[in-house]
């Protein structure tokens, strides 16, 4: 049986890492696919491989930091397919300048945070309005284990912003819990994507992470849509609020109780 049958899932930043595997993997589990990126090129190669494997969906480009691109990109979702019923705000970038609060430039932590927590704030602003006509429905936002822990290697503005996506989404599940539309928060560990991968460019780097990792490995993102199937179909009905950690077990060894 397929898991999101007759729904319609939008995922920002679906052209690569995380959104292109929960694209594919939303596709293969019955979901219409609204695959949103800012690299257009992208979002239509995903699309075109979801249509290989003979499933549904349409490319739509979109700066999540704008206002007028996010209210279009659900419009979007709505005229293709007259409904919504799951939002993933994926869309994130972590900047290779970010840094510790001295070495940070304002510059790059107001490009992280339009990014980063504006561009989620904007995809729920016009978002939640199309689950509510559709009678509910769930809305994944991705922060990261660093909301919880803090980085090894500094990079603040990423850090803080995935605070601020991890307490925006508390506050949304509790604004919007009795009108049927859950509202959680992924938090991948570190994962073997290209976004990771371009930060911790030496085997130093990547050595000074994995060493903290139980599990002894980087995360795949496949492993991370497969978290987000179980919070877009139904088997996660009575889930809302949640901070979902799929970190290896790295919140786990250095979280006391």
């Amino acid at each position: 049986m397929m898991r999101l049958k007759e729904k319609v899932a939008l995922i920002t930043g679906a052209g690569s890492g995380i959104g292109r595997e929960t694209a594919r993997l939303f596709a293969a589990e019955g979901a219409q696919v609204v695959v949103v990126d800012i690299n257009e090129e992208a979002a239509r190669e995903v699309t075109a491989a979801i249509h290989h494997q003979g499933g549904s969906a349409i490319a739509v480009k979109a700066d999540v930091s704008k206002a007028a691109d996010c209210q279009a990109m659900v419009a979007a979702a709505e005229k293709q397919y007259g409904k919504l019923n799951v939002l993933m705000n994926n869309a994130g970038i972590s900047h290779a300048e970010d840094n510790d609060a001295i070495s940070t430039t304002e510059e790059v932590w107001d490009l992280t945070f339009a990014v980063n927590v504006k561009g989620v704030f904007f995809g729920c602003k016009y978002g939640i309005p199309a689950l509510l006509r559709a009678g509910g429905g769930s809305i994944i936002n991705v922060a990261s284990f660093v909301a919880r822990l803090g980085a090894a290697t500094p990079q603040l503005a990423y850090t803080a912003s995935k605070g601020a996506v991890l307490s925006m989404t508390r506050e949304l599940a509790a604004i919007h819990a009795r009108q049927n539309i859950r509202v959680n928060a992924l938090c991948p560990g570190p994962l073997q994507t290209e976004l990771l991968m371009k930060y911790l460019d030496t085997e130093e780097k990547r050595q000074r992470r994995l060493v903290h990792i139980p599990m002894g490995r980087f995360g795949q993102a496949k492993e991370i849509a497969y978290a987000a199937l179980y919070l877009a179909c139904d088997e996660s009905s009575y889930v809302t609020g949640s901070e979902f950690l799929v970190d290896g077990g790295i919140t786990a060894a250095y979280t006391t109780p």
